[in-house]
């Protein structure tokens, strides 16, 4: 039997915030030097979630093509520079070709899964639009992260190799391809990780919050399937398009290399 919903009050949900507790005091005793970091990153977690629920609630109610492709922009603008925050040792001025990176995988991604395999009506519904946008875009931000660092990483690693190959008439791509693939292999690890443990080792944020939700199980597993799949799609795609789009700005007009091994 499939049991209803069970609701969280304000009392509640105010005890839950003696988890962080634990991690207070790991800190305090370790002497890490995060309490501040903790209170403010809990505060921030409070302010940001509720106020998402009550914006969501106000666009579930508008139902509005406009607002929830406005709001999806945003997001994807958000994502950009969030993630390039993420990246050290980057040259200047990436945050068009990460936005554009984050705006193919997402738009691809997303209206791929709303349209043609959930098959939402109207297909501007935000409930599903903007739930199944947010994964898309939080996890291709990981990973676009992930492959724009170790990226010039492995470029300033490589930096007499690559200088070699430009020197023997080489090319920017020939030049920085080993590394390309390392960045790519990077910014998919993590999806395959979670692929090979889901169902063994966890049960995944889909599928816990459709079965919190009352679900029946088999069919939230499905729903999980398709999440993860579309995951590792917005993974690839992101970083494929990322690494793409930047890995040139290593080398100025004239083909020379500009990053250095520190």
């Amino acid at each position: 039997m499939i049991s209803e919903t069970i609701v969280i009050g304000w009392l509640e949900l105010a005890l839950a915030t003696f988890f962080i507790m634990a991690a207070g005091v790991v800190s305090v005793v370790m002497s890490l030097g995060l309490l501040r970091s903790l209170a403010i990153a809990t505060l921030r977690t409070y302010l940001q979630l509720i106020a998402l629920g009550f914006v969501l609630t106000w666009i579930f109610s508008t139902y509005s093509a406009w607002i929830v492709l406005g709001v999806f922009l945003f997001m994807m603008l958000m994502t950009a520079q969030i993630l390039l925050k993420r990246v050290k040792h980057k040259p200047s001025n990436l945050y068009f070709s990460t936005f554009t990176a984050v705006f193919i995988s997402g738009i691809i991604v997303t209206f791929s899964v709303t349209g043609l395999i959930v098959q939402v009506e109207p297909w501007y519904d935000p409930r599903y639009v903007l739930t199944i946008g947010g994964m898309v875009l939080g996890n291709s931000m990981n990973a676009i992260a992930l492959s724009l660092e170790r990226l010039f990483d492995d470029l300033s690693k490589r930096a007499a190799e690559v200088n070699q190959a430009l020197a023997f008439g080489g090319t920017r791509w020939e030049a920085s391809l080993p590394s390309i693939r390392t960045a790519l292999t990077a910014g998919m690890t993590p999806i395959l990780n979670s692929m090979s443990a889901v169902g063994l080792v966890s049960i995944p944020g889909m599928m816990t919050g459709q079965l919190l939700a009352g679900a029946d199980p088999v069919e939230a597993a499905k729903y999980q399937i398709v999440v993860m799949l579309m995951i590792s799609a917005a993974s690839a795609l992101g970083s494929m398009c990322s690494v793409y789009l930047v890995y040139n700005r290593a080398f100025d007009s004239e083909w020379r290399f500009m990053i250095n091994d520190e």
